[in-house]
């Protein structure tokens, strides 16, 4: 057997293969296909869309992928609502919640979030990528989709 590793990115169909290989391991190990669903609140000024809190619920945790207002709306507790409610779906699910990036460490401390983990000199500028996680509640079921 002759194996040539070749520079380039993946076909759609090497993709699927990929996709469908890591259900086969997974299956392996006794571990159930599931998908990811996506969960996302939006914050309006009348007509104007001007923020959202969005992520992607993965077994039994919720990844944070988005919380983003127009500057004229921060520092007026528009982000805090906007990840309560948010929080309030993933509280439904019984799930963990955990983000990471470097912009907000304190305003998702003042959340109830902690730090779990922290990649040095990650962003271009030499700020750390921070992940952060928030226990919602127990986690009473496994959940999956």
């Amino acid at each position: 057997m002759s194996v040539e590793i070749i520079e380039r990115d993946v076909t759609k169909s090497e993709l699927d293969r990929m996709k469908a290989g890591f259900v086969e391991h997974d299956l392996e190990f006794g571990i159930q296909p599931h998908t990811q669903i996506r969960y996302g609140v939006v914050a309006m000024d009348g007509d104007k869309f001007i923020g959202c809190a969005s992520g992607l619920m993965d077994r039994n945790w919720f990844f944070l992928s988005d919380l983003w207002l127009e500057k004229e709306y921060r520092g007026r507790g528009t982000g805090a609502k906007l990840l309560q409610k948010l929080e309030t779906k993933v509280f439904e699910l019984g799930i963990a919640t955990w983000t990471a990036g470097f912009e907000a460490p304190l305003f998702y401390k003042r959340q109830g979030y902690e730090i779990f983990g922290e990649l040095g000199d990650y962003y271009p500028m030499g700020q750390s990528r921070i992940g952060l996680k928030k226990v919602l509640r127990e986690r009473t079921a496994r959940v999956s989709a």
